[in-house]
């Protein structure tokens, strides 16, 4: 099994904004969830986005609801995360994750079994 691979971390200042890209390797994600996750220093791993592969039905975690925005390219097999208006506490690590198969555990690390190896994101105040 190829990996995921995630790329577009780094460090940005407080308002700023920044795209992750995942790239997928592969169809075999259709009709299953595509998810971003995160995990900041000292804590659990969280689910933050998710969406159904093929369409727009998209779920977010409250930190970053009307923030972040998760999207696919289908063409170029890729999903993103555009976050803007970053903060401090936006800190982390983020991951990628493939394969979930319903919404209400898009949220679940358990419930993917595909993951990227991660992409640090750094943001100062």
């Amino acid at each position: 099994q190829v990996p995921l691979v995630e790329s577009g971390g780094g460090s940005v200042q407080a308002g700023g904004s920044l795209t992750l890209s995942c790239a997928l390797h592969g169809d075999s994600y259709h009709s299953r969830y595509l998810g971003w996750f995160r995990e900041r220093p000292g804590q659990e791993r969280e689910g933050i986005a998710s969406i159904y592969h093929g369409t727009s039905t998209t779920r977010y975690a409250n930190s970053v609801k009307g923030r972040f925005i998760i999207s696919q390219d289908a063409a170029k097999d890729t999903l993103y995360l555009q976050m803007n208006s970053l903060k401090p506490e936006d800190t982390a690590m983020y991951y990628c994750a493939a394969g979930a198969m319903y919404l209400t555990k898009s949220f679940r690390v358990d419930a993917y079994p595909d993951w990227g190896q991660g992409t640090q994101v750094t943001v100062s105040s």
